[in-house]
């Protein structure tokens, strides 16, 4: 299936839902918001979120500061 990450075209294989995007990516655990077509996916709903063909992900590492 072909996603657009942060604005790049993704060939992603065996990624059904958000969680399973994640995992792929290597960011499970850290501190990330995630939009798909320009709708906020809250952590709770990460593993319930069906990703389609052509889908439009925004994924923002939260990063600390002081």
């Amino acid at each position: 299936m072909q996603l657009y990450i942060n604005g790049e075209t993704r060939r992603v294989d065996q990624v059904s839902n958000v969680a399973d995007l994640i995992a792929m990516l290597s960011l499970t655990g850290r501190r990330i918001a995630v939009e798909v077509n320009e709708s906020i996916v809250p952590r709770t709903r990460h593993a319930t979120t069906t990703l389609n063909e052509g889908d439009r992900v925004e994924i923002v590492h939260a990063i600390g500061g002081g």
